[in-house]
């Protein structure tokens, strides 16, 4: 690659003081939406937060100390059974949180209805979550538990998590009330949506495959008329095993009926497969 376009490098120590400092403010979103949402609510939407929403309205302990008890073993224990090197910036996270929640524990609840609680709950620690991620790092907890689970289980990452968070939800179904467990549900989900929303943004892009007789005229109406690259991909048919020519190629929304119109005029027969394409790096699309 050419000096004059290659990008850059974030010098090290300008990285990692932004990467300490979305964990920080992550973690501080989260901690304000469990306290002026979820705890007032008794919502307790999974996790560790999840369980000090539980033992804070059976035993009254303060939910802040209850996640440090929880945490800090959580990550000694990942760290010994699953040998990895979790690092500094999620051992922050872990600290911060309860912290950050024993500091807001005395803010008053935003609303008593607890079906907006777990909406904007859930939205307010997806947030969070989302920018502790964005800054390489997690906040320990019930991530560490399922990745144990998932050692000796052998089950799928996701379904470990889903195992831990469900049975949370369901205690706390039976602690408080059914109904306070669909509004853990409402919220849970809640917050996996906005971390996908952090983590991806609004901009999605069409990934277009086009399967053609007529892949140079497609191709040269890609580059000239959408103003966007192409590339073609060799392939042959499934039933008739004849050889064939794919047009790959990546467009915004806004220009995806244009393309399809394109093709059409082209070759009417053309087939056309569209898939959301959520992150696309490079010319034309996100640099990073």
């Amino acid at each position: 690659m050419s000096q004059k376009y290659r990008r850059k490098p974030m010098p090290t120590l300008t990285r990692n003081i932004l990467e300490y400092s979305l964990v920080i403010l992550g973690s501080f979103f989260v901690a304000l939406a469990f306290n002026v949402f979820l705890l007032p609510n008794n919502i307790a939407s999974g996790g560790v937060s999840g369980i000090s929403t539980i033992t804070k309205g059976v035993f009254g302990w303060e939910p802040g100390i209850v996640q440090w008890v929880l945490n800090v073993p959580l990550f000694i224990m990942g760290v010994v059974i699953l040998g990895k090197n979790f690092g500094a910036k999620s051992f922050v996270g872990t600290m911060v949180l309860p912290l950050f929640v024993l500091l807001t524990s005395g803010l008053e609840s935003v609303t008593p209805n607890p079906l907006l609680a777990a909406i904007f709950g859930g939205m307010g620690v997806g947030l969070g979550l989302g920018i502790v991620f964005r800054g390489r790092a997690s906040t320990g907890g019930i991530d560490l538990a399922a990745q144990v689970l998932h050692k000796y289980t052998h089950l799928p990452l996701g379904i470990s998590v889903a195992l831990l968070d469900g049975m949370i939800v369901i205690t706390s179904a039976m602690v408080f009330s059914l109904e306070e467990g669909l509004y853990a549900l409402i919220g849970l989900f809640a917050t996996s949506r906005t971390i996908d929303f952090v983590q991806v943004g609004l901009n999605t892009s069409k990934n277009v495959m086009i399967i053609s007789d007529y892949v140079d005229d497609i191709r040269e109406a890609v580059l000239n008329e959408i103003d966007r690259g192409v590339t073609v991909l060799n392939g042959s048919g499934g039933f008739t095993d004849q050889e064939r020519r794919i047009v790959m190629c990546v467009v915004q929304q806004n220009e995806f009926i244009k393309l399809t119109q394109t093709v059409k005029m082209i070759d009417p027969h053309a087939f056309v497969v569209a898939m959301n394409a959520t992150e696309v790096l490079g010319e034309g699309f996100k640099s990073s």
